[in-house]
């Protein structure tokens, strides 16, 4: 199964650690929430369209 995050909006890359990471920030009862779910879909998924600020350009 490939990583969706890879395509989500908010996976961005850190150059001070040189590595990607998940810009969302959850509180301790939300990340618990989310790593214990037996649903493995993230509910904070959204596909990034690189072309979506070139469309509101023209």
């Amino acid at each position: 199964m490939p990583n969706i995050c890879e395509s989500c909006e908010y996976y961005d890359y850190d150059e001070e650690f040189e590595e990607y990471y998940c810009k969302i920030n959850l509180d301790e009862d939300e990340y618990l929430r989310y790593i214990s779910s037996k649903n493995q879909s993230c509910p904070y998924y959204k596909f990034y369209d690189e072309y979506k600020s070139v469309q509101k350009q023209n």
